[in-house]
């Protein structure tokens, strides 16, 4: 627990959403908080372009990245107190939304044991964000009437895996993967092993709304190499189900 003195500081902590990467796309908020903050600790999905509007004297890389280099969450939880503890206002930048699959639950809860004051400004999820950004909804009234959200990238200390392939296959409607890409022939086989047909549209969508973004497009039974061709790489999205068809109908005008 927290000793009493722990929450004698003038700091305070900004967990924000970067939304998918385009500065266009940022909260009214978040651009006042990058502005405003002392320091901004980001990780690896916060998007070049809003990265290179902000000065790199502030600015404090403690992403993490797939078989890359990765900062100790620990440091990342230590490395905010300590600075708001100095009396900083500081930003800790996520890609995304701080709390979908962000860790932000965690870092909420150390900075509370902590003492040290902090707010959540919400970022536009790459879970809805990457599939628009490819011309795809992720609800349609013909074709899906749910999303299911799901990582493919979980905790490698736990024992088995928390996510019901079996249960989603049979939910039906959209599943949207995301952090999946080093795990596409595994989960596009357990949805096919679960009665999923192996010709349900698939496609995965790199960057979305970078200036590099790209998109591959396939089946269950055909993403995987589809991918692999296409020379996909994280940080990238996975949209399964009826919804990656209507792709098409639209890419002539989609800009």
């Amino acid at each position: 627990m927290s000793n009493p003195d722990d929450t004698d500081t003038a700091g305070r902590i900004y967990l924000v959403g970067a939304g998918p990467g385009d500065p266009e796309l940022l909260t009214v908020k978040a651009r006042r908080l990058l502005d405003e903050a002392d320091i901004i600790l980001h990780d690896k999905l916060s998007g070049p372009d809003i990265l290179a509007q902000i000065d790199e004297d502030r600015l404090e890389d403690v992403g993490t990245r797939g078989h890359g280099d990765t900062t100790p969450q620990s440091y990342v939880n230590d490395r905010m107190v300590e600075l708001a503890r100095e009396g900083k206002a500081v930003v800790r930048l996520k890609g995304g939304d701080p709390t979908v699959f962000g860790r932000g639950g965690e870092e909420m809860a150390h900075l509370a044991e902590a003492g040290v004051p902090f707010e959540v400004v919400p970022g536009i999820s790459s879970a809805i964000a990457a599939s628009e950004a490819a011309g795809i909804p992720v609800t349609h009234r013909e074709h899906a009437s749910t999303f299911s959200v799901v990582t493919g990238h979980e905790d490698p200390n736990k024992a088995e895996s928390a996510v019901d392939w079996e249960a989603l296959a049979a939910t039906g409607g959209t599943i949207v993967v995301l952090m999946g890409v080093g795990r596409l022939p595994e989960y596009t086989e357990s949805l096919t092993a679960a009665g999923m047909d192996p010709e349900t549209p698939v496609a995965l969508v790199e960057r979305a709304t970078w200036p590099d973004q790209q998109v591959a497009t396939g089946t269950l039974e055909t993403i995987a190499t589809a991918a692999e061709d296409a020379g996909i790489e994280p940080p990238a999205v996975t949209v399964i189900g009826e919804v990656a068809s209507t792709r098409e109908e639209v890419l002539e005008f989609l800009r």
